[in-house]
């Protein structure tokens, strides 16, 4: 199997070209265009109970699409919002995406969900985060452009804009800067991340988005 992401990073899709015995897993909806030769097979997205778990903490569907050919075809793959798409090679090692950024998966990967903590919910982050295991490809896709950071000790993230990291990465929310500066320059609340790890954050913010446009109609 080859994929090949393209036209990032504002409207990035995936092109897969299948052989004969591969396999993909991607989210229901995901598929943009494929060839005839190509199979679906759609199924529970980890067990009822788990995609149902999923569904309600993850921000992901319910059910995941299987596609397969006997022989050869094209897949192409895309995300409901505009934005870049993130290829990561898992090698027996974990990586945690948030609510809503998981679009495909090779089979040796396993989706599962892991509690993000209180203080991620008050940060309007979700009291949970999807956990992604195993070996093989993932590609999670995200609004705006995705961009990565190493960190070592601490640093700060707008709330919104973190998209994925690892887990040696510890989360706490926290303020900007004092109260005034933390809710009149427009900040509020952010992310405080620390190391060492390595996280991926996405350029926009779709809070950011309504928040502006909810602005321009009042």
């Amino acid at each position: 199997m080859e994929a090949e992401t393209r036209n990032r990073p504002s409207f990035a899709n995936i092109k897969v070209d299948l052989g004969a015995g591969d396999r993909i897993i991607a989210e229901a909806g995901a598929m943009a265009s494929m060839s005839s030769s190509i199979n679906v097979t759609t199924r529970w997205n980890g067990g009822c109970f788990g995609a149902f778990l999923r569904r309600i903490f993850g921000g992901e569907t319910l059910f995941v699409n299987e596609f397969t050919t006997a022989s050869q075809g094209e897949l192409v793959l895309t995300q409901p919002m505009p934005g870049d798409i993130e290829c990561i090679e898992l090698k027996g090692t974990t990586l945690f995406l948030q609510p809503g950024a998981f679009l495909a998966c090779e089979p040796g990967v396993n989706l599962g969900l892991g509690w993000a903590g209180i203080a991620s919910f008050v940060g309007g982050e979700g009291l949970f985060r999807l956990k992604v295991s195993g070996n093989g490809k993932i590609w999670f896709g995200a609004y705006g452009g995705i961009f990565a950071k190493e960190v070592e000790g601490e640093y700060v993230v707008d709330t919104g804009h973190l998209v994925a990291y690892e887990p040696s990465i510890s989360i706490r929310m926290g303020m900007a800067g004092g109260i005034f500066s933390s809710f009149f320059g427009g900040e509020g609340l952010v992310t405080r991340v620390t190391g060492p790890g390595r996280i991926y954050m996405q350029s926009r913010s779709l809070d950011g988005l309504a928040a502006w446009t909810n602005g321009q109609i009042w």
